[in-house]
């Protein structure tokens, strides 16, 4: 039969082996947990980066654009007539997009449907890529 003191020391080295077991897991825990947070910071801290870097690459851009475009020796002139043709098309549509607002509701449905074009995409590649 067993003795009372030996499972008193049974019980008191099992409690003894799960708390070190729970400090330990507490210790890993803790690191993964510090580690994952400077990770997710650095991260951040590297969105941030790239933001800033893309919003001055535009601003460069097109300060570079507004003193060069006219330039007829630039490197860069066939790019900047790029840019002015497709600013001349954004005006465009937004000129459309305005007379349409300003005429909404003065056509019958049936000359609406008759007045609508087919829409181009652009086939030209995207400046950005």
């Amino acid at each position: 039969m067993p003795n009372y003191d030996d499972l008193k020391r049974k019980a008191k080295d099992a409690l003894d082996s799960f708390a070190d077991a729970s400090v330990d897991a507490y210790k890993t825990a803790e690191e993964k947990t510090r580690v994952l947070a400077r990770k997710t910071k650095l991260r951040a801290g590297i969105v941030n980066d790239k933001a800033t870097i893309r919003r001055l690459s535009v601003e460069l851009g097109t300060r570079y654009h507004k003193k060069y475009k006219d330039d007829e020796n630039s490197e860069f002139r066939q790019i900047c007539e790029e840019i002015t043709c497709a600013h001349e098309r954004i005006a465009s549509k937004e000129e459309e997009i305005a007379e349409l607002k300003r005429n909404v509701g003065a056509k019958a449905p049936e000359d609406q449907e008759s007045a609508q074009e087919p829409v181009q995409e652009n086939t030209e590649g995207d400046p950005e890529e």
